[in-house]
């Protein structure tokens, strides 16, 4: 019969210590997640807060899990909501990574993620046990053992009040991962868009803080690649590098910009 050995390539490179590179795919694209695991990155973003199919649109996300799953390259899913429903669906049809947006305390957290385990801080989990694709239609003899080892699901940190809570968050138990949201922790803390403000960049060294003290990886935006390195030194583990939209716009602005230089002389 099948196994369901696949590591969890993200957590194994998280728990060893090591950086994880990634970029948003904002198009949406199987072809495109395709193509970033032949490039070679960790991991492909893929945001269904703010864009995006519906984790409840099963096909969409079967396609962009197949074409990660081709090139060997981790999806890294943002819900839309916490909703233990919405964890339970998108890890029922193969993401292994997940993590909550604009969760404000410990207990939407933990609610989340005993929904993703079988069996939780040495009691019953939420997870159903059916046989969706995550567990290859029934033929995955080790389903329960490996879901529950290989699933990683984090939050991001991106409210006043989520920041206020930080301790307790940090306490949930086998919490993946904090990501860092700079731009929603600005709008929450009056600073729209002021990523550099003194209160907003208080706040992210708060929580960076005290996550790397409690063994909790952290996550975050890289704004070029000297970010990149000097977060890295700084203890952040998952980088997202840039965007879909991001690069194209840079590379096709940079062609126009070339050729009317060039049609200039």
């Amino acid at each position: 019969m099948g196994t369901h050995s696949r590591t969890n390539e993200l957590a194994a490179t998280v728990a060893d210590g090591e950086v994880a590179l990634g970029l948003l795919d904002n198009a949406y694209s199987p072809n495109l997640v395709e193509l970033y695991g032949e490039v070679g990155v960790d991991f492909v973003w893929l945001d269904l807060e703010h864009g995006g199919p519906d984790p409840w649109d099963a096909g969409l996300i079967e396609n962009l899990l197949r074409a990660a799953e081709r090139t060997g390259v981790e999806l890294l899913v943002r819900l839309p909501d916490s909703d233990p429903a919405l964890v339970r669906k998108a890890l029922d049809l193969g993401v292994r990574n997940v993590f909550l947006p604009r969760v404000e305390g410990a207990a939407e957290v933990r609610e989340a993620v005993a929904s993703a385990r079988f069996e939780y801080d040495d009691e019953p989990g939420d997870r159903g046990l059916a046989a969706p694709r995550a567990r290859r239609w029934g033929l995955a003899d080790d389903y329960v053992e490996t879901e529950d080892a290989e699933t990683m699901v984090g939050t991001t940190i991106e409210t006043a009040a989520a920041v206020e809570n930080i301790d307790a968050i940090l306490d949930v138990p086998e919490l993946g991962f904090v990501f860092l949201g700079p731009f929603d922790l600005s709008v929450s803390l009056g600073h729209p868009g002021e990523i550099d403000h003194p209160e907003v960049r208080e706040a992210v060294e708060t929580v960076r803080s005290k996550a790397i003290a409690a063994g909790v990886p952290v996550g975050g935006l890289a704004f070029g690649v000297d970010d990149a390195d000097e977060k890295a030194t700084e203890g952040y583990q998952i980088l997202n590098l840039g965007s879909t939209t991001g690069a194209l716009q840079k590379t096709v602005s940079g062609w126009l910009d070339a050729y009317e230089d060039g049609d200039a002389e």
